[in-house]
């Protein structure tokens, strides 16, 4: 009977399904995107809710598809054009202007409304800046106010062209699908890009997937291994205007896409942390998740130990074994 109450108290009190559900609100406010069915409540709301309907989808979102293409064209143009220049001091203030002005006009098709504190904590070049991971546009939510070199794996077709883009006008950190899988590879490519301060801080979300913007789960620790200075930056949304969570299990990208550019805007709030380094010796593991709290303290987010990957796996064979493990050691003792 213990372990029939230990299994369902583990049900009801799930801490790892529910951060991977969008965040809804207490009462329906007409703004909200997370009720998106429409239910009759009165006809004067019922009146309101067809204006709304009519802004967002006949007015907004035409508007914004139109600064949508504006921002990824002069992304690329501009990168091509800053591709062609020398490496030098030159180089870097054109990229530095131009990824701005193209990342600022992709805030502004999403309606981004940001609010950035402690700004003089802005990540500089030869770090890593590490932040709570909710959306893909929290890299257009950062990268409006400060230039970052990404990482992530190289991709083909559209993204593949904002890839190599993005290449020829600065460092970034592209990998095959194979290499992703050498994590000596992966370090050593890293730690390269971090001994050059010259080139621009990595921006990394060691989550590895988006959380629903309640809490921050589990940080992997190899960008924590690599050495040099993190600057920690935590991100929250306000959810009554629009809700930026991607649940990519359910949602395909371009109807996720949609979500962002129907709702009324996106609002968010962008704290940046004072520096970190690792400690003597401190563990990666101890540093991911001190810089894990601090980020959660300051974002006001529950902070989780979860493996944010728990969304799409199985939990491990070895965490099954600990729990059976601590079971027959019950069962010996009665």
């Amino acid at each position: 009977m213990d372990f029939v109450k230990a299994g369902v108290e583990a049900i009801i009190e799930d801490e790892v399904t529910k951060r991977f559900l969008a965040e809804e609100l207490p009462s329906w406010n007409l703004l909200t995107r997370t009720n998106k069915n429409y239910h009759y409540i009165s006809l004067k709301v019922t009146i309101l809710w067809g204006i709304g309907f009519f802004l967002r989808y006949f007015v907004f979102l035409p508007l914004r598809v139109t600064l949508l293409w504006l921002g990824v064209g002069w992304l690329i143009i501009s990168n091509a054009a800053i591709g062609c220049l020398q490496n030098g001091p030159l180089k870097r203030w054109a990229y530095w202007h131009a990824s701005l002005m193209s990342f600022c006009i992709l805030a502004r098709a999403l309606s981004a409304v940001i609010t950035y504190h402690n700004r003089e904590n802005r990540a500089k070049g030869g770090g890593i800046c590490v932040a709570n991971h909710t959306s893909p546009i929290d890299v257009v939510m950062l990268a409006s106010d400060n230039c970052y070199a990404l990482i992530g794996q190289r991709q083909g077709g559209f993204l593949g062209l904002l890839q190599r883009g993005l290449a020829r006008a600065t460092s970034h950190i592209w990998f095959e699908r194979c290499e992703l899988k050498d994590r000596v590879l992966v370090t050593k490519r890293l730690k390269q890009h971090v001994e050059d301060p010259e080139k621009l801080p990595i921006l990394i979300f060691p989550e590895g997937t988006c959380i629903n913007n309640t809490s921050v789960m589990m940080f992997k620790k190899g960008s924590f291994d690599v050495g040099g200075t993190i600057y920690p930056v935590a991100i929250k949304y306000d959810p009554r205007f629009g809700d930026a969570f991607w649940d990519s299990s359910k949602q395909g990208y371009f109807h996720y896409l949609l979500m962002m550019m129907t709702s009324w805007a996106i609002v968010c709030d962008v704290w940046y942390l004072k520096p970190m380094t690792r400690k003597e010796g401190e563990t990666a593991v101890k540093f991911a998740n001190r810089v894990k709290s601090e980020i959660a303290r300051k974002g006001g987010l529950v902070d989780l130990m979860w493996d944010g990957q728990l969304k799409r796996t199985n939990v491990k064979a070895e965490w099954k074994a600990r729990q059976q493990e601590e079971y027959s050691r019950l069962i010996k003792l009665d």
